[in-house]
């Protein structure tokens, strides 16, 4: 059965650094497109980046352009989203994202940001 598993997420300070992996099976991970959704507390559930199936095409939340990095190994069914000088506001629960058939997710992975 299809599966997405994230992992990485934790506590940072200000100012630092996150990578999430999401590792994916049970479908054909390199036709589709792969993405990062967050949700914060109270707020809805937001799209954060996309890649394409060939990883040469990516789209980014405006708020978070110039930070995050979608990428993905085909090889290694795995996508992964390098977060870069975080911010407070950048807190939430990470989920992992495909549409196989139906709207497939992770259980999500918390991201908090704070000194």
């Amino acid at each position: 059965q299809v599966q997405l598993v994230e992992s990485g997420g934790g506590l940072v300070q200000p100012g630092g650094s996150l990578r999430l992996s999401c590792a994916a099976s049970g479908f054909t991970f390199s036709i589709y497109d792969m993405k990062w959704y967050r949700q914060a507390p109270g707020k809805q559930r937001e799209l954060v980046a996309r890649v394409t199936p060939s990883g040469y095409t990516t789209e980014y939340l405006d708020s978070v352009k110039g930070r995050f990095t979608i990428s993905r190994d085909n090889a290694k069914n795995t996508v992964f989203l390098q977060m870069n000088s975080l911010k407070p506001e950048d807190t939430a629960v990470y989920y992992c994202y495909a549409r196989v058939g139906t709207e497939r997710w992770g259980q999500g992975t918390q991201v908090t940001v704070s000194s």
